[in-house]
This record gives C-alpha cells, sequence and structure tokens, in this order.
C-alpha cells in the first residue's frame, strides 16, 4: 500500500489579460479518475492546497451528475493539509490535477516548486496532468534553472486553449511557458487520451488523459514494489 499526495489549486478564478476573473477551480475529472484508481488499487490519498483552503471543482467540469456525485464522497478534497507544512518524503508518489487554478496560483507558489523539485530529483513518482503543469514554473534548481529541462512533458495544448476559447484572453499560454524551461513539449491530437513517461515523471495532455496518467503512476508504484 502506497501513501499518494494530491496538489490541488486553492484558486477559484484565473485572472485573464484584461483583469477579468475567470470562475475556474480544479478540473473534477482529472481528480476523481485518479483518485478512483488509486483508492481501488488498494493506495491511500491525502490532499494539499495552498494555505489548506479546501479546493473547489470548477463547475463546468460537474456537468455529469454521476461526476459531481463521486466527487462530493470523496472527503479527503474536504480535508486538506496546509502545502508549506507538508513533506514530501511522507508520500511514495505525488499527483497534480489540472483546472485553470493552477495558472493562478501553483504556477507561482514556491512551496509547491520547493516539493516538486524534491519529488523528481527522489525519485518518486510524480504525475502532472492537463493544466497541472503550470506549477512546473515554479520549481528552481540552485542555479536558478528548471529542474524539468531536458524531460519530455506534455500538458493543456495551445490549439486545446485556443478551441476552448481562452487562448486569446490569457494571460500567457501553457504550452509557451513550458517550453521555455526547456522541457521537450510532446504535443497529441486535441482533446485525445495523450501521456508521456519520462523517468519518475508521468504527464498527460487533457482531462481526457486523466486515466492514464494514473496507471502510469500506478505503474511506476508497483515497480518501486509499493
Amino acid at each position: 500500500m502506497a501513501d499518494i499526495l494530491f496538489v490541488l489549486t486553492g484558486s477559484k478564478v484565473w485572472t485573464l489579460n484584461d483583469g477579468t476573473e475567470h470562475p475556474t477551480g480544479f478540473w473534477a475529472e482529472e481528480a476523481v479518475v485518479p483518485y478512483r484508481a488509486f483508492a481501488e488499487a488498494g493506495h491511500r490519498v491525502a490532499v494539499a492546497t495552498p494555505g489548506g483552503v479546501v479546493p473547489v471543482a470548477d463547475r463546468a467540469s460537474l456537468t455529469d451528475p454521476a461526476m459531481a456525485e463521486e466527487l462530493a464522497g470523496i472527503a479527503e478534497f474536504r480535508q486538506p493539509l496546509v502545502l508549506a507544512e507538508v513533506d514530501p518524503a511522507d508520500y511514495d508518489a505525488v499527483f497534480y490535477p489540472g483546472g485553470h487554478g493552477p495558472m493562478e496560483d501553483l504556477a507561482v507558489n514556491a512551496d509547491s516548486g520547493r516539493l516538486l523539485t524534491r519529488v523528481l530529483a527522489s525519485g518518486r513518482p510524480l504525475g502532472v496532468v492537463c493544466h497541472g503543469p503550470a506549477a512546473l514554473l515554479a520549481a528552481r534548481t540552485e542555479d536558478g534553472g528548471s529542474p524539468f529541462a531536458g524531460y519530455r512533458v506534455t500538458g493543456f495544448t495551445n490549439a486545446e486553449e485556443t478551441q476552448a476559447g481562452l487562448a486569446d484572453r490569457a494571460p500567457w499560454l501553457l504550452q509557451d511557458r513550458l517550453v521555455g524551461l526547456g522541457v521537450d513539449f510532446e504535443e497529441g491530437e486535441p482533446w485525445v487520451p495523450h501521456a508521456v513517461v519520462d523517468r519518475n515523471l508521468v504527464t498527460g495532455q487533457n482531462p481526457a488523459s486523466s486515466a492514464l496518467v494514473a496507471t502510469g503512476l500506478l505503474r511506476l508504484l508497483k515497480d518501486a514494489g509499493k
């Protein structure tokens, strides 16, 4: 049995380039589907957010009543730990769901950045999906570079942001910023499940990729004897 830490956005809004606050949060599918996979495999999940605020799901991700009901039944999402107080060494794997919320807070959160840097260096499995890779922007090595430079990575693409209708209002685009870190960004077809595994890092492109990322993490945990 493994202990898996979910790091979720604490933001309810994403500030667009005109100053408008776009309602958001985390994307339900990207949290619920992996949670279900880990729980069914017998693993334990804890949740942490910046400041320990209770995370909010993007209402647009709750149009399926079954998804909303399943999320409502997961106690861990209502009892988050304070991210700054979390020791990543206490967990066997770490997972970051997306939603536009991480673009607002985790992209600039130093506590999250330090956690990501430590987990990546430790070799423990790290999974990140959709807009979750925005958190990678806050991770830094001692020389100021990105610990993810040179890794094969995917995430929500410019094409998907454009098709979602928000690219022209976004203060920045995730794919562009990730490329700027020096990662090898791998872009699949829009909205099609696509995941990339590079060493202990598993990334997924979009909500439909959530199950693939969970499967990748489970495989890495199994390889580690968990």
